[in-house]
């Protein structure tokens, strides 16, 4: 089974949502291709973050500059959400709040006690839940689209193998301050020429001790200007290539650039470096069947399915690999008997490693849902540590997956921006 950590942004959601004000221009401010951008989206998000600014004690460029942002990714995300109505994605009730109870897990709170946290940051309960669902949609679309165009080769993943041998125990992790001044996909040498220019002057502003953030923001052209340009702590092995090049051996506070791609032109700032201390993993084996629910199949057939499935082969009336192999609707396990092989559990999906862990070896769960339908699965064996050779392919081939698959998903998100049909109507008073 191809699983999938759900690595929400999520988890900060609260610490900058806010509701929008009660008086909100409900006018058209953009035509998205077949949708729309309301000015309220705008102000709402404008909103937020400047709250999140002031809570993290962050200057932001002008209004206007952060208003051109706000648009920029809301076009983003509108173009995003269309594919998924197109492509038929939803986040069905269930999921959703298996998701958020995840969440406040997290948190180490009761679903009742996270609820008031909600409140008291200012949002209502209805407002988060379809902001979760939202991101759910939009990091499925992501993968369906951007997963096909990554490829790694066999020779990618030893060469990344004999570079972490090299590399030893100690690899170092950077937490990257990104602005990319863009040009336009096919630029011309004056575009080049004039996007350079812009590059070294933000350089030179930020040499003189400007702030990385509020430039960040009023000037970036990449996918987390909003943020302050703040790409978080990366390994240098899973970062894009051309910046673990140019961060290698830097320092803390360090800035680099500019770097041209095809995308314009980057600076990067180190704005911290640390070390990754080997530890010994807990590894689990185990197996699983998974029906998915339909149109023809409810979700409560389905979670009765696998209850009786369950009570078979507890009763010895029904082999638990040969289920798998007539009805499990994972392609990847079904073959081999449900089989998902020896792994680190932090790599399936909470819901998977929260159950995992519960149960003794030979146990069989009871049905469980999570993102891709209702599962059972048992538990076959634990041990502690995995140095071979195996292990360290399937470690590199995760990195080089991050790697490709942010490198991929920001040419995939131009060449969509790229493609539509966007009008930024006047504001009311131009």
């Amino acid at each position: 089974m191809k699983v999938i950590v759900v690595a929400f942004l999520i988890s900060s959601f609260l610490s900058f949502k806010t509701e929008a004000a009660p008086e909100l221009l409900d006018s058209v401010s953009v035509i998205v291709d077949q949708g729309v951008v309301l000015e309220s989206q705008i102000t709402e998000l404008i909103t937020v973050v400047k709250r999140n600014a002031a809570l993290n004690d962050q200057t932001l460029p002008s209004d206007r500059a952060l208003r051109t942002q706000a648009i920029e990714k809301l076009i983003i995300d509108n173009l995003q959400m269309q594919m998924a109505e197109r492509m038929g994605i939803r986040i069905s009730d269930p999921q959703l709040e298996q998701t958020i109870g995840n969440i406040a897990k997290g948190e180490n709170m009761e679903i009742a006690e996270f609820r008031e946290k909600v409140a008291r940051e200012g949002v209502t309960y209805d407002v988060y839940r379809e902001e979760i669902r939202k991101e759910l949609i939009l990091g499925e679309v992501r993968r369906a689209n951007v997963r096909r165009r990554v490829y790694i080769t066999e020779q990618e993943i030893a060469n990344l193998v004999k570079l972490i041998d090299e590399q030893g125990d100690q690899q170092a992790e950077f937490n990257l301050g990104h602005i990319l001044i863009e040009f336009p996909p096919e630029p011309t040498d004056e575009d080049i020429a004039k996007a350079k220019i812009r590059a070294d002057k933000v350089l030179e502003l930020l040499t003189k001790g400007s702030e990385f953030a509020k430039i960040a923001t009023a000037s970036s052209g990449g996918s987390r200007a909003l943020e302050g340009g703040d790409l978080g702590w990366m390994n240098i092995n899973s970062m894009p290539t051309l910046f673990a090049e140019a961060v290698d051996k830097k320092d803390k506070d360090d800035l680099i650039g500019p770097i041209r791609s095809g995308a314009g032109f980057h600076i990067l700032k180190v704005k911290d470096v640390r070390g990754i201390e080997k530890v010994e993993v807990a590894e689990v084996n185990a197996r699983h069947i998974l029906i998915a629910p339909s149109v023809i199949l409810s979700d409560e057939k389905a979670e009765k399915m696998l209850k009786e499935f369950r009570e078979q082969i507890l009763a010895g009336e029904a082999d638990f690999a040969e289920l798998a192999k007539e009805h499990s609707a994972d392609p990847g396990s079904a073959l081999k008997g449900g089989e998902l092989g020896w792994a680190d559990p932090n790599i399936y999906v909470p819901e998977f490693i929260a159950t995992l862990t519960k149960l003794e070896v030979d146990e069989i769960s009871q049905p469980i849902r999570t993102q891709y339908g209702w599962h059972i699965m048992q538990l076959t064996g634990k041990r502690v540590g995995d140095a071979t050779e195996k292990r360290k392919e399937e470690k590199a081939s995760q990195l080089l997956w991050q790697r490709k698959f942010a490198e991929e998903t920001d040419v995939w998100l131009r060449e969509i921006r790229a493609s539509a049909y966007i009008e930024v109507l006047p504001q009311q008073g131009e």
